[in-house]
């Protein structure tokens, strides 16, 4: 073992090793733990790695310097929970007389829903999905309640509301926070056609809030590989991919879960993502999946033998954390070659060419820095939950 490396771990994936034993992290060694926290804040993983710490007794061993960056992560994560709790109850309120379901999406649905993998997960905005006849609707209230879209260009309106499966991102004018409303998960124009209305038949109520509803359980793991494996954006993917770890070991723990999986994947139209989320989590996190499932999963895709080895060759480079650290030599070709393939799956040829030819030409101006949960409740001071 070397002076610089004492544990004999891959200096790009000292964050995983971290999370997956927190025991390691006691032979760490200051550049390590230096490495540890800069993965881990720059993967969205540094508060989940604390409570991961602390929930096996092995936080006060950490050295002071960098518990302090732990602690601190926590700190914001647990504010941000605050946050968003009371976020949720003002979208509530604003949409209360609207007739139709309020659908939570990915973090804020984790949390709502009491998920213990929601410890430590930091949010950047609050998705919602409702009926598609029901977005208007929606849109008004927010629209009266303080939320409105930023600027925003007449093509890129357009491509939002006739091909993508959301409307555009709509920030509070006091509050400065985000929340994006989908009616549906995946583009119409995209090649994967999702059995939308499935999804609503089996919403599950949110206790205390009415008219408030999360996906049910294979639902939620469903949209969660979808969001993955499907939309190109791996700045958080080592995150996501946790998400995926935590919803298959809480839910799994019900033989029913499983049982169900493959079918409504079937169902839905969600093969593929259920798949290599089965597969990279399993690969990576250890995630314990039935062999059954494994097998039945893979059958369904119905995939050419050849494209496994070019996918796991491209996720082994974009699932590692967004650091210099974390870098392989091919991992900028294989971030690429996957945010092609979301687009290739999510438009037609002809769409598609047009879109990329207009955005090739037209620079859309630098966004404004986006503002969290936390930093919008500290703004307007909301009561302690």
């Amino acid at each position: 073992m070397s002076e610089r490396n004492p544990a004999g771990l891959e200096e790009g994936l000292l964050v995983l090793h971290a999370l997956l034993e927190p025991s390691s992290t006691l032979a760490f060694s200051a550049v390590q733990w230096d490495l540890v926290i800069r993965q881990g804040r720059r993967a969205s993983l540094l508060a989940r790695l604390a409570h991961a710490l602390e929930t096996s007794g092995c936080m006060d061993a950490v050295p002071t310097a960098p518990a302090h960056h732990l602690r601190s992560a926590q700190q914001v994560a647990l504010r941000q929970a605050v946050a968003v709790r009371w976020e949720v109850g003002c979208i509530q309120a604003a949409l209360h007389h609207v007739r139709a379901p309020i659908t939570l999406l990915k973090g804020a649905a984790y949390l709502m829903a009491g998920l213990p993998h929601a410890s430590g997960r930091i949010f950047s905005d609050v998705d919602i999905l409702v009926p598609k006849v029901a977005v208007a609707e929606v849109e008004s209230a927010l629209m009266l309640a303080g939320w409105q879209q930023g600027e925003i260009s007449a093509y890129d309106q357009r491509y939002y509301r006739q091909w993508m499966h959301e409307i555009p991102p709509m920030t509070h004018v006091r509050r400065g926070t985000t929340i994006d409303v989908h009616h549906t998960i995946l583009p119409d124009t995209a090649r994967i056609k999702v059995n939308t209305p499935a999804l609503f038949e089996g919403l599950k109520p949110l206790p205390d809030h009415p008219a408030v509803f999360v996906l049910a359980p294979v639902d939620m793991l469903l949209h969660s590989a979808t969001h993955l494996f499907h939309e190109g954006e791996f700045d958080n993917a080592l995150r996501d991919l946790f998400d995926l770890d935590g919803l298959l070991r809480h839910f799994g723990k019900d033989a029913l879960f499983w049982a169900r999986l493959v079918p409504r994947a079937i169902q839905i139209g969600l093969t593929r993502p259920l798949f290599y989320a089965l597969r990279y989590t399993q690969l990576w996190l250890r995630t314990p999946v039935p062999p059954e499932v494994m097998a039945a999963a893979q059958e369904a895709t119905h995939a050419p033998v050849w494209r496994q080895p070019l996918m796991d060759t491209c996720y082994a480079h974009v699932l590692r954390p967004m650091h210099p650290s974390s870098a392989l030599p091919l991992s900028g070709l294989a971030r690429v070659a996957l945010y092609a393939r979301s687009h290739w799956l999510r438009m037609p040829l002809h769409l598609l060419t047009l879109h990329l030819a207009r955005k090739a030409v037209v620079r859309p101006k630098p966004p404004e820095p986006p503002v969290t949960p936390v930093d919008a409740a500290k703004q307007a001071n909301p009561p302690r939950a």
